[in-house]
């Protein structure tokens, strides 16, 4: 179980790192949208060599694809919920919650499946751990960022971000904790939640976010942000 706490926090600690990082000052606009497209790039990545592909192996295509469909419409509902929350609020103090929220739709079931390989005895490598750090660090950064422009305290940020953190961390352990029980098919349908969720991430907030700030660089960063992500998914 200690192993599990330990993985769990190591997973989880980007994104605090991030959030501390956007409010230590203000960062220029093109610096953001390049972080933002290269995480971007290695959420990609990791969707396609990580939880697609190990997802595919594990259980087949059928409950992968449940999980995708599901993780996608419960991030579409959560995000349509939370623009709703935005106008009646005036707008600044939604800025940057869609990707904590897919953050979080991510984490928690990317989490689980990592307390499950250890509870399996697969252990984790020094790959992944640097892609979930590369991946993580920039919706961090990006979404950090944009609460503060938004008028969200720096305090508040931090605890938002820690508060996701915390229960990333804490699904580690339940995924160690529940590993006896859950089935090949609830597995491959958590894979296919958190891709599902990151897809549908993407393309609404992080992808158009990173083109807004970084402009021209943003589709280099992205590359760069993929190729890095899928040379350590392939190690």
């Amino acid at each position: 179980m200690l192993e599990s706490v330990l993985w769990g926090v190591v997973g989880a600690v980007p994104l605090v790192i991030g959030a501390v990082l956007a409010g230590l000052r203000t960062w220029p606009d093109r610096l953001v949208g390049i972080v933002l497209g290269f995480g971007a790039g290695a959420l990609i990545a990791s969707i396609a060599f990580e939880l697609w592909e190990e997802g595919l192996a594990q259980g087949g295509p059928l409950p992968l694809a449940v999980g995708v469909a599901l993780g996608a419409a419960v991030y579409f509902t959560a995000d349509r919920l939370v623009e709703r929350w935005a106008r009646r609020a005036g707008g600044g103090a939604a800025a940057g919650v869609p990707l904590a929220l897919g953050a979080l739709l991510d984490g928690i079931p990317e989490q689980l499946v990592l307390g499950f390989g250890l509870a399996d005895g697969a252990g984790v490598s020094v790959a992944l751990v640097v892609a979930i750090f590369v991946s993580n660090l920039p919706e961090s950064v990006g979404s950090s960022a944009d609460l503060i422009e938004g008028g969200v305290r720096r305090p508040a940020v931090l605890g938002i971000w820690s508060v996701v953190a915390a229960l990333c961390a804490l699904a580690t352990v339940a995924g160690w904790a529940l590993a006896d029980v859950a089935t090949v098919a609830v597995r491959t349908s958590l894979n296919g939640f958190a891709a599902g969720a990151l897809l549908v991430m993407m393309v609404d907030s992080m992808i158009p976010e990173a083109q807004r700030r970084a402009k021209d660089l943003a589709g280099i960063a992205t590359v760069l942000g993929f190729a890095l992500a899928a040379g350590l998914a392939t190690l």
